[in-house]
């Protein structure tokens, strides 16, 4: 049959198993829009092309599945670069579609032009540049495939709008993936697994230090086995939050600059490691010397390039962590009772539980909005943030109970990621309650995606911890830079009820600790549309405990503790 480009897209689109798309047209791109209009492939229209590319990395963290997102030449295509690090920093599956001036005009500055595949060069697993209409299909397969296999990450297909017009005649590729270069990691060194079990079995202090990569490699169940089989407490990184229950008693939280501390204690007294699906990056390690010096380490990874990289490794296993897990798991046989080093854990858990100062005259402390909303969902619920102090509360006081419910910027950081992250969580688990816990610097910088929440009825519910601060850059510079405080504060904004309001949101402020509850069940009702709340917390409060930059993670400042 005969197909223009954009039509044999979509069919590819369709093959790969794709619902839902996140994007906003413009000139360049609007044949694919063409075709979209009889299609039955979700769009999602926002209001910003960073909205649809955090949209499609939060659809894709709520499912595993890959996250796809769409957008003209030029600015359009710009537009995306953010959201596209985002999702490359953290591992996350994503294809990005974006319109390009024809081939004829590729090159000589034409309206709207940028070289995207140029610039997403660095941040992206691959991106391709499409010449002939005859590729697409094969393109677009590849693309998919890269995504999602191996270690994930974010593909660029770039669209020249004369290919996308372009006519031929089409048939389905049935053909495998053959790329050239690209393989897919299977299997793994079986001599490293035996001699991982046995050091396992002769460790008096282990310690599991789970990664991102257990949730991307769906792993979870097989990482809890193996803690339960032998009794090995398990830290996780921010990436790894709902990997192991948080109350189950091997738990030991996050671990790194804003940990518990129980968590980096026994990473320090560990005789050894196992270092699954994580990359050691600089917020866990603090000072790469005094990174737990008296253990030994198993890294198992699926990019081998991570191993090594940042820490000294005794044992490395190349494999996917799910299939890597299962084999130790045949190889141990399961221990009874607790050891002294679950007693020392237990003590140290005892005398430096994660807490916070009281409020002082009825203000609200951001820290209890989070035990809040926890005591309201019970950790049945997806929750994404901004990033900042907000992202770092949350991690500390809400107790994950599953994979894939928490959504979090790890790598990049990226303010703003938060909420368009949250309606692709609910466009992908409509059945799920949403909660985006956001800082008021960071819900700025993407604000107006509520009408895209509005305009599709999701019932998002955004909790701003509104302290009138750039919150998190503040307590650095109070620690850091004798309190001289330099424009951080953001106390002239915007009346985020009305706001909501005019948006056609629910709006709701809350300036008493009492008020919290009712705020939280009206948003919980509310089923039709996003709701808005405004907290006004405690403007300097801090993020404790906390170990400096550069300094050893048993180093840790803060909470009042010793």
């Amino acid at each position: 049959m005969k197909l223009k480009g954009a039509e044999i897209l979509l069919q590819c689109l369709k093959q790969e198993g794709v619902d839902t798309i996140f994007g906003y047209p413009g000139g360049q791109i609007l044949p694919v829009y063409d075709a979209l209009y009889s299609s039955d492939i979700r769009h999602i229209l926002v209001r910003h092309e960073q909205g649809a590319a955090h949209a499609a990395d939060g659809y894709a963290r709520a499912t595993g599945k890959v996250g796809v997102c769409i957008s003209t030449s030029g600015p359009g295509a710009t537009n995306l670069v953010t959201g596209i690090a985002t999702a490359y920093m953290d591992s996350i599956p994503m294809v990005c579609f974006t319109g390009q001036v024809g081939t004829s005009f590729i090159g000589k500055d034409a309206f709207q032009e940028a070289d995207i595949t140029g610039i997403t060069l660095p941040i992206t697993k691959h991106n391709y540049l499409i010449e002939r209409t005859e590729d697409v299909a094969k393109i677009v397969k590849e693309a998919f495939y890269i995504a999602r296999t191996n270690r994930p990450g974010p593909v660029v297909v770039d669209l020249p709008k004369d290919v996308m017009e372009r006519e031929i005649e089409y048939e389905p590729d049935r053909e495998e993936v053959n790329i050239k270069g690209y393989r897919v990691m299977k299997g793994f060194n079986t001599g490293q697994v035996i001699t991982a079990v046995e050091m396992i079995k002769e460790a008096r202090r282990p310690v599991i230090y789970a990664g991102g990569g257990v949730i991307a490699s769906n792993a979870s169940a097989e990482l809890r086995e193996l803690a339960e089989k032998r009794k090995i407490p398990v830290t996780a990184t921010l990436m790894a939050l709902g990997c192991f229950p948080s109350l189950n008693y091997l738990s030991l939280g996050m671990l790194g600059m804003h940990g518990t501390r129980y968590a980096n204690y026994a990473m320090g007294e560990s005789d050894l490691i196992i270092a699954v699906g994580v990359r050691f990056d600089d917020r866990v390690t603090g000072k790469i010397d005094g990174f737990a010096p008296n253990a030994k380490i198993i890294h198992i990874d699926i990019d081998a390039a991570e191993i090594g990289k940042n820490v000294n490794i005794n044992v490395p296993i190349v494999g996917d962590v799910k299939e890597v897990l299962q084999a130790i798991n045949k190889r141990l046989d399961e221990v009874e009772g607790s050891s002294e080093w679950l007693t020392a854990i237990d003590r140290w858990k005892d005398e430096f539980p994660i807490r916070y100062p009281a409020s002082v005259e009825g203000r609200i402390m951001p820290q209890e909005v989070i035990e809040r909303i926890y005591q309201r969902t019970q950790g049945e619920a997806i929750i994404t943030t901004e990033v900042g102090q907000n992202q770092m509360w949350t991690a500390q006081f809400y107790k994950f109970k599953h994979p894939r419910n928490f959504i979090t910027s790890g790598g990049l950081g990226t303010m703003g990621y938060g909420f368009p992250a949250a309606i692709g969580a609910q466009i992908a688990c409509p059945d799920k309650k949403v909660i985006d816990i956001a800082g008021d610097g960071s819900i700025q910088m993407n604000i107006q995606e509520l009408g895209t929440a509005v305009e599709y009825k999701l019932p998002v519910i955004i909790c701003i911890l509104n302290n009138q601060f750039l919150g998190m850059v503040r307590q650095w510079q109070g620690l850091f830079y004798e309190k001289r405080y330099s424009f951080v504060d953001i106390s002239h904004q915007p009346d985020f009820v009305k706001l909501a309001e005019a948006y056609g949101a629910i709006g709701i402020r809350v300036k008493k600790v009492e008020e919290i509850d009712d705020a939280l069940n009206r948003a919980f009702e509310t089923t039709d549309r996003p709701v808005v709340i405004d907290f006004w917390v405690e403007r300097e409060a801090d993020v404790f405990p906390m170990v400096p930059p550069g300094a050893a993670l048993t180093n840790m400042l803060g909470g009042g503790l010793k």
